[in-house]
């Protein structure tokens, strides 16, 4: 159902029937966080907006300025399914401000936002998409789901359609539905390549929706799995070694805001592509590395970039090549504007808005500076040898959270897109993540510990 309006009144006779109103925003994190309010109160607070302590929210205010508000956009009104909470329930998703109005700089939806202001001056116009990948794991008769790979839902693998043996076909279905309600529309969905593990595709929209309609996909794809199945639907991207590990490519693309002509595309250029989405994607590998802190941004984001699977390692780009940290999809004829590229190496933990603000910024640094993307790798990345890969001149990307930070302080990539004061918000609660992880360190780094699990597996 789409309830895109811009309208309070419209809201407000859209909820009639409902009970309460959830209002939600994401932290520094990318956690959702928020409050409930009855439904009565619903046009004050659409209004004037409901205050909150932001001295306890993650990257939030010191205590001697604590006071802020959460202003629901009615642009982002939805109705939650009934079952999800045996009452009727709707949603927004709020911007935060200041007691005097201003916008709070440390809103990673704002500073989403002003990425894109940014680009649109600039004269481009950026679109985004995700395919975020999950797991569904079975609690036993005490609600526990260790260890994780006992409890799986399925042992089916990519692409697989076996009704009575596929459990999680219908729950996707069940998924998909739910979205569409919340106004969200699914393109596609299947069966991943892990065990139990899921994959469900929204359209494209631009970076902040895209970013907001992610947000809401976690958020019911837990709640369909618990309530309706009984079931825990994790995001963590490596919930044990040895399987396949969960990731969100991102798609990008940039059009002329004022002519529609998408930017990307040139029917003579490789695999379609025009010189300014080189330069852009010159931009992305450039600052891959850096990048990485803020697109796979836990400790155990690493245990999934590892060589041997699908996650990239390897700072390269190609075409269809799923080696490549950078892909370029198929292009079909007759549909220049679906032209783009895929970027593969941010995982479902990361803060969407943070990770569309740093990227976009990154690959218009590619595009003022004119940053060579060098030639594409159409070899398996994998199968090159050490010398082979420094001949073409692929580099790696980080092997550890630490490593990604410090290589985000010798980048001010991160710093032109979030300001100076919001990277080093970011920076010392990664630090400090990294320091809570030292102790549990394993011998082998790509063991996944229990430490990770009980930070990641429901987050």
């Amino acid at each position: 159902m789409d309830y895109k309006t811009q309208n309070i009144d419209t809201c407000l006779k859209l909820m009639k029937s409902a009970d309460y109103v959830l209002l939600h925003f994401t932290d520094m994190l990318g956690y959702l966080k928020g409050r409930t309010i009855p439904a009565e109160e619903a046009e004050t607070t659409l209004k004037e907006g409901v205050g909150f302590d932001g001295s306890s929210i993650i990257g939030g205010v010191g205590i001697e300025e604590s006071d802020m508000v959460m202003k629901p956009d009615p642009s982002t009104f939805t109705v939650c399914p009934y079952y999800f909470y045996d009452k009727g329930v709707a949603s927004f998703i709020c911007n935060v401000h200041k007691p005097n109005g201003e916008h709070f700089e440390s809103d990673p939806r704002y500073i989403c936002k002003q990425a894109t202001q940014k680009a649109l001056k600039e004269g481009y116009e950026p679109t985004a998409a995700a395919e975020l990948e999950f797991y569904l794991i079975q609690k036993n008769s005490e609600g526990e789901v260790y260890p994780v790979e006992n409890h799986l839902i399925d042992k089916q693998r990519y692409f697989d359609i076996a009704p009575g043996r596929d459990m999680t076909e219908s729950y996707r279905m069940d998924l998909s539905n739910a979205l569409f309600a919340m106004g969200i529309t699914v393109e596609r969905q299947h069966h991943e390549a892990g065990s139990a593990q899921n994959e469900i595709t929204f359209r494209y929209s631009d970076p902040q929706t895209t970013s907001d309609n992610i947000m809401r996909y976690k958020f019911a794809a837990k709640a369909v799995a618990d309530k309706k199945y009984g079931w825990t639907a994790t995001f963590m991207p490596k919930p044990w070694h040895g399987k396949p590990g969960s990731g969100m490519h991102v798609h990008l693309g940039l059009f002329n805001p004022k002519t529609g002509e998408n930017l990307f595309y040139d029917s003579k250029g490789y695999a379609h592509l025009s010189q300014k989405c080189r330069y852009f994607i010159g931009g992305l590998l450039e600052h891959a590395r850096a990048l990485c802190a803020i697109v796979a941004p836990t400790v155990n984001s690493y245990k999934r970039l590892v060589p041997g699977y699908e996650a990239p390692v390897y700072v390269a780009w190609s075409k269809r090549n799923r080696s490549a940290l950078i892909r370029v999809p198929e292009y079909f004829p007759g549909k220049e504007k679906e032209a783009r590229i895929e970027f593969r190496c941010p995982d479902p933990l990361c803060n969407p808005y943070l990770a569309y603000a740093v990227i976009f910024e990154a690959g218009l640094d590619g595009i003022r500076k004119k940053i060579d993307a060098g030639e594409p790798v159409d070899a398996n990345v994998y199968h090159l040898t050490e010398a082979e890969r420094k001949k073409l001149g692929v580099k790696i990307l980080p092997t550890s959270l630490k490593e990604a930070v410090e290589e985000w302080k010798s980048d001010d990539i991160c710093i032109q897109a979030l300001g100076k004061e919001n990277t080093e918000k970011y920076m010392e609660l990664k630090m400090q993540e990294w320091k809570e992880y030292e102790p549990h360190q394993p011998n082998d780094r790509n063991q996944v510990t229990s430490w990770e699990l009980q930070k990641y597996l429901y987050a």
